[in-house]
C-alpha cells in the first residue's frame, strides 16, 4: 500500500495527541528492549526513545515511503527495519515494552493477533496500544456505504475494507486472558474542528481511504473524491463542525 508521509502529516497535532495519551502510560522501570509497531516516519519512535534513552527500540514498518523518512532519526539507541506486523508477531523476540500508535487497525484477526504480541513480552513487559475505533468514526461509515455503491462497487471488483476492530469488551478480554496486569483501557473523543467539507476529505485521504485510491485510475479516483466530499458536506449540513474522531487505548503489564 503506498503510503504518502507528507498528506498523512497535514493533521500531525491531531494524531500526535493520542500517542502523547498513550506514551504517558507507560512507567519507566528498566526497560532494555522496546519496538514501535507501524512506526511510520519515525517521529514518534524517536520522541519515545528520547524519553527513555536507556532503552534500545526499534521501529517497524512495512512502507518504504514512511521508512525513507526514518533515516533522520536514526540514532544510538534507535534503528529502524521493514517488516509487517504479521511478521513481526510470528518471530520468537521478546521486549520490554510493545508498542503501536495507529498501526494494528490494518492488520485483521485480533483474535489471533494481539495474543500472539502479548506472549511476546518479557516478566514486567508493558503493552500499549492506540487504533481509531474505525467502526464508530462518521467518516469511516461514509466511506464504507460509498465504495459499496455504484459506480465505485464496480471501479473497485467489489473490494472493502471492513475494520478488524473488535469490540472494547473483547480487548479488555484478550488483555486479562493474556495475564496482563494494571490495565487501562478507555474509549477516547478526539475532537477536530474542520472550516469545510474539505478538511474532513483531506484527514481521511491520509489513511483509511488509501486501500481504496490505489485500485482506482485516475478518473476514478476524481470520481470519489467529488462525491465523498458530497457525502460529507451532506451529514455535516453546516461548518464550521466537530466531527468527534474516536480512539481506543489499551495499556496492560506482563507480571
Amino acid at each position: 500500500m503506498p503510503w504518502n508521509p507528507d498528506v498523512y502529516n497535514q493533521f500531525k497535532q491531531i494524531r500526535y495527541r493520542p500517542f502523547f495519551d498513550l506514551m504517558s502510560l507507560i512507567v519507566d522501570k528498566e526497560m532494555k528492549k522496546a519496538v514501535d509497531i507501524g512506526c511510520g516516519t519515525g517521529e514518534q519512535t524517536s520522541i519515545l526513545s528520547g524519553k527513555f534513552e536507556q532503552t534500545d527500540f526499534l521501529g517497524l514498518d512495512s512502507s518504504a515511503e514512511m521508512l525513507a523518512e526514518s533515516r533522520q532519526f536514526v540514532k544510538p539507541n534507535l534503528h529502524f527495519e521493514s517488516s509487517t506486523i504479521e511478521k513481526f508477531a510470528l518471530s520468537d523476540s521478546k521486549w520490554d515494552l510493545i508498542f503501536s500508535n495507529a498501526a494494528l487497525q490494518w492488520s485483521d484477526d485480533h483474535e489471533v493477533l494481539f495474543p500472539g504480541l502479548i506472549s511476546k513480552l518479557n516478566p514486567g513487559g508493558q503493552f500499549a496500544v492506540q487504533m481509531p475505533f474505525q467502526q464508530e468514526n462518521v467518516l469511516n461509515e461514509i466511506l464504507l456505504r460509498l465504495v459499496q455503491e455504484d459506480p465505485f462497487a464496480g471501479m473497485l471488483d467489489g473490494f472493502v475494507r471492513r475494520s478488524p476492530l473488535l469490540k472494547v469488551d473483547d480487548y479488555a478480554r484478550i488483555l486479562f486472558s493474556g495475564g496482563l496486569n494494571d490495565l487501562d483501557i478507555s474509549l477516547k473523543v478526539y475532537p477536530i474542528i474542520a472550516e469545510d467539507e474539505a478538511e474532513l476529505y483531506s484527514f481521511i485521504a491520509g489513511s483509511a481511504l488509501v486501500p481504496y485510491m490505489e485500485k482506482l485510475d485516475e478518473t476514478g479516483k476524481q470520481l470519489l473524491r467529488e462525491e465523498f466530499k458530497k457525502r460529507i458536506k451532506a451529514y455535516f449540513k453546516t461548518f464550521p463542525a466537530v466531527y468527534a474522531f474516536k480512539r481506543i487505548l489499551l495499556y496492560g503489564v506482563r507480571p
